[in-house]
């Protein structure tokens, strides 16, 4: 059962992370009351970046050029989402067609620059992130190799960021104005918050986790980039901000279910009860549970009284 755990444990958490991060950008976009279906493009753009950051300064950065290039991925996709916000806030725009537009653009913009500096569709590997053992907790007994051995650090990243989107959204000021002008965008107005600027600085932190998550996901799980290296990947992520209840929290934990449904493709035949099931079907597994849990069959979830809905000031 240790051995089980050990080697299946390290994997969940290793397909949660690019999940979790990108998850709690789409809570923090729409708990302000933006829809952002656009989290799939901002993934797209974050993988993008930080292969071809890590392609271009592996040789002078060494080891550390995957950290920087998750950092330069982050701002790229918050500079990126900008253009959600501008046509959601600014435009009044219908949020969801923004959204499928900043997809599209993405996957558009990222294809091309990789056929024009690579001369093919796909960029050459790199050398991203590698397990690890984390300092002193993987020799706590039982505990240890199962949850700090072998892992990846940025596993355990994301986990924190979670905890600090938590505190920020729910023990901050910020994150009160934030929430407020989710459910009442009027109310907020109305005791002196700029609705925009919240909305803007919250699209743009979408952005910013997005562009990690789709980083993350470029440098540990697929190593380059082509126009499949994310593939549904952000649509799980919005599964998880619904399936979360739009809470920091929740969002974590449905990313990590997310991340233990892909898990079974590769460690399900090694659980007794499922290594008989086709690897087919573990292979949809998570696509499924994506579907079931967009479509609300997993646990009623109401979202942000105003998430959807421009603000035009004076009106109710």
């Amino acid at each position: 059962m240790i051995d089980l755990l050990q080697s299946l444990i390290p994997t969940v958490l290793f397909f949660s992370a690019p999940l979790i991060l990108t998850a709690l950008g789409g809570v923090f976009s729409e708990r302000s009351g933006v829809i952002n279906i656009g989290l799939e493009g901002l993934m797209v753009m974050g993988a993008f970046v930080g292969i071809v950051f890590t392609l271009t300064f592996q040789d002078s950065l060494g080891s550390i050029t995957p950290w920087i290039a998750v950092g330069v991925a982050g701002i790229v996709g918050g500079i990126f989402a900008i253009i959600h916000a501008v046509a959601s806030v600014s435009f009044k725009a219908d949020q969801t067609v923004s959204g499928v537009a900043i997809n599209m653009l993405a996957l558009g913009v990222g294809v091309y620059l990789t056929k024009q500096w690579y001369g093919k569709g796909q960029t050459d590997m790199v050398d991203g992130f590698f397990r690890t053992d984390i300092p002193i907790l993987h020799k706590i007994p039982v505990i240890g190799p199962i949850f700090f051995e072998g892992v990846y650090a940025t596993s355990y990243v994301a986990i924190i960021i979670a905890v600090v989107a938590w505190y920020v959204l729910y023990k901050t000021a910020f994150g009160l104005r934030l929430r407020a002008v989710g459910e009442h965008p009027m109310a907020a107005d109305t005791n002196g918050i700029s609705v925009s600027k919240i909305r803007y600085t919250a699209v743009i932190l979408s952005g910013v986790l997005g562009g990690l998550g789709g980083s993350v996901f470029a440098l540990t799980i697929v190593s380059n980039f082509s126009h499949s290296t994310i593939v549904g990947q952000g649509f799980m992520a919005l599964a998880a901000v619904i399936f979360g209840k739009w809470h920091p929290l929740g969002a974590m934990g449905a990313a990590i279910f997310f991340g233990f449904a892909q898990s079974l493709s590769i460690s399900g035949s090694s659980i007794p009860f499922l290594d008989g099931i086709p690897q087919i079907y573990l292979l949809i597994a998570p696509y499924v549970l994506t579907i079931l849990a967009l479509a609300g069959l997993i646990g009623r979830a109401d979202a942000p009284a105003a998430n959807g809905q421009p603000y035009i000031k004076g009106s109710r």
